[in-house]
């Protein structure tokens, strides 16, 4: 009989600066890029503890959660392995500094995004801004 394979539990977060910004760092460890602040959700971790623990270790930045976002689940989002990613909204002060697994963390406004961004990333920004701009929400 095969064993049975779950999904693996990720958090992410957009960590909103000051001035219009959102954090994203730059990834040590394949697939290397732009990313979101996040990471694997350890056994016995509350999905939110997991999110702060992580903008925590790859910025430097206390975040403040205020919302769960969004629940990406697509099989491909992560061409590792099969992910499903709690993404949540928060605010911080501060100038991020990358990392544990990130090689830089930087601060960029929503106009100035890059354009290439690893996993699924770049649709979860383009929810977050439709969702800054009207309010509206991803349908599932």
């Amino acid at each position: 009989m095969a064993a049975y394979k779950n999904p693996i539990p990720t958090v992410d977060c957009i960590v909103e600066l000051p001035r219009d910004r959102i954090v994203l760092i730059m990834r040590k460890n394949v697939p290397i890029g732009w990313a979101l602040p996040g990471g694997f959700v350890d056994e016995g971790e509350p999905l939110h503890a997991a999110c702060v623990r992580e903008v925590k270790e790859e910025t430097g930045l206390d975040v403040d959660l205020s919302e769960q976002f969004f629940t990406y689940s697509d099989p491909a989002r992560d061409p590792r392995k099969h992910t499903v990613s709690t993404v949540y909204i928060g605010w911080a002060d501060g100038e991020p500094s990358g990392s544990d697994d990130a090689a830089d963390a930087k601060a960029f406004t929503l106009d100035e995004l890059p354009k290439e961004l690893c996993f699924d990333h770049g649709t979860i920004l383009s929810d977050y801004l439709t969702y800054k701009r009207t309010g509206k929400r991803r349908k599932i």
